[in-house]
């Protein structure tokens, strides 16, 4: 698996690199003058090695200032990131994701199954990795499904509020295969935030990398209806088609 380049890390990169450049160039401009001092006056340096020498002082140059070009575009990359980002308040969110927090005493997941399963089971597990209970999923078909835990423990103890929880989901078919699944956190994108200058968002009681997401939609306006009947009558007579009835 390939690790992803993020912001911070290339401009750590480039500041490096141009260090090493700068270092380089300096150095070249120490010997390039000690070289024109102690020349020989009756065989002086070759105008062709002389432009060449020259040529690559000039290319050094033009690197460094490429350097600071690309630092600069970071920059305006990890400025723009949560600007970005925001767009996507407001909006419908997918995304393969699986920690969420315990809140008001229950945690809400979605799983998907590739396929019908003969038998499917989730667990939830703490922080540490332990499984705090399990049982069965309680859709098997194909396709997405919700699933709510109330914060009882296996054992019939009430989990406190506050603690993130992952979800696992092990489906099998009938002839004992595994079936590819995935966890899934849907919802309304409700804000942003940044870390280490990667953009996540806040949907519902979870916070996840916006890499993690693969759907949005626009979230459905509610419909809105008269709630009285002079209401209804009060809308009608400022019905602009009325003016040519």
């Amino acid at each position: 698996m390939v690790d992803a380049v993020t912001t911070s890390t290339a401009a750590n990169r480039i500041s490096a690199g141009s260090s090493t450049l700068f270092s380089n160039f300096e150095t070249f401009l120490s010997l390039l003058t000690a070289q024109l001092k102690n020349q020989d006056p009756l065989s002086p340096v070759d105008s062709n090695q002389f432009t060449a020498q020259l040529t690559q002082m000039a290319g050094v140059e033009q690197q460094l200032l490429t350097n600071d070009l690309l630092t600069s575009l970071l920059a305006a990359q990890q400025g723009g990131g949560l600007a970005g980002a925001s767009n996507y308040i407001g909006k419908e969110a997918t995304a393969v994701w699986s920690a969420t927090e315990l809140a008001d005493g229950k945690a809400t997941w979605s799983y998907e199954l590739a396929k019908d399963a003969t038998s499917a089971t989730v667990q939830v597990l703490d922080a540490s990795g332990k499984v705090v209970w399990s049982g069965d999923a309680p859709d098997r078909s194909t396709g997405v499904h919700d699933f709510t835990w109330d914060g009882t423990t296996t054992g019939g103890g009430q989990l406190e509020d506050g603690g993130v929880y992952t979800l696992k989901v092990t489906a099998k078919d009938g002839n004992g295969a595994t079936i590819d699944s995935q966890v899934l956190m849907r919802g309304r994108v409700t804000g942003v935030e940044m870390y280490d200058g990667q953009p996540y968002l806040t949907v519902g009681n979870s916070i996840l990398p916006l890499s993690s997401v693969i759907a949005l939609e626009e979230r459905a306006a509610a419909a809105t209806t008269p709630d009285t009947e002079e209401d209804a009558s009060l809308l009608s007579s400022l019905n602009p088609l009325k003016l040519f009835s």
